[in-house]
């Protein structure tokens, strides 16, 4: 049956989004992008990405945490998934990434298409699947950039947790986690922490934003599957309690027509 032509792109985008919630059990979201649309033209105004990062991850705190929302395999269609329902850690920082570089929900979808996967191409084997793979295609396409700090070490993993996939090599960069915690004065709210995870087999277990409380306690604002939904978490208290040895940190970069609007200021 052809589509309804009455039907607009975001109203079929939502559409996907509510069907991979029904097929996950999750109640699907009836306002999802409507508050990410919400939320990207109350932050536009604010001068860097990292503040809109901050603004608009706060406004989401609460949000349930949700495994598998993405929709495909290696011989299932891959389907472009855009919600703000639920999240898994990856799928709250890249979803909040997209609409801190975005004007508008054209420009969301395409920074979330760009951002998700490689060279924007909707399909698994582009998507980036392990964290590591993530980060170096973001710091390529100019999103992000990567921080290091002294006392850094070298690291090398060869992982193969992803059914589908053949192994992966990676050669890491990665900060002891009591150098990180030591030196949150060259933090900024918005970059995006991984922590690397002990497994011989898997770069990363997990991933976030860093957040500042007002009296500069470091936090970490994450989608927590142990706590079922967004929330601020110490820092410090999270380290301890998941004896996380080697974290990476991104820094998210100023979009090119944000830097320009300002120039022209």
């Amino acid at each position: 049956m052809p589509i309804d032509s009455g039907l607009s792109r975001r109203h079929i985008l939502r559409i996907l989004a509510g069907g991979a919630a029904l097929a996950a059990g999750a109640r699907p979201s009836l306002a999802g992008e409507a508050r990410i649309e919400r939320l990207i033209g109350e932050a536009k105004t604010l001068p860097s990405i990292a503040q809109r990062i901050d603004f608009i991850s706060g406004a989401l705190r609460g949000t349930t945490y949700q495994g598998y929302t993405l929709i495909g395999g290696p011989r299932r269609p891959e389907k472009f998934v855009v919600r703000d329902d639920a999240f898994d850690c990856v799928t709250f920082c890249e979803t909040v990434l997209a609409a801190a570089r975005a004007r508008d929900t054209a420009e969301f979808e395409t920074a979330l298409r760009e951002i998700r996967y490689r060279n924007g191409i909707v399909n698994w084997f582009e998507r980036n699947h392990y964290f590591f793979e993530w980060g170096q295609h973001n710091v390529a396409n100019k999103t992000c950039r990567w921080i290091g700090m002294d006392g850094a070490v070298d690291m090398e993993k060869t992982v193969d947790s992803q059914k589908g996939l053949s192994k992966r090599r990676f050669a890491m960069h990665v900060i002891p986690s009591a150098v990180f915690l030591a030196h949150k004065a060259v933090l900024q709210s918005g970059d995006i922490v991984g922590f690397v995870s002990r497994r011989a087999n898997l770069d990363y277990f997990h991933a976030g934003f860093v957040a500042f409380a007002r009296d500069r306690t470091l936090l970490l604002r994450h989608a927590s599957e142990s706590r079922r939904r967004v929330l601020d978490e110490r820092m410090d208290r999270f380290v301890a309690h998941n004896r996380v040895r080697y974290v990476t940190l991104l820094r998210p970069e100023q979009p090119a027509a944000a830097v320009a609007v300002k120039k022209a200021i």
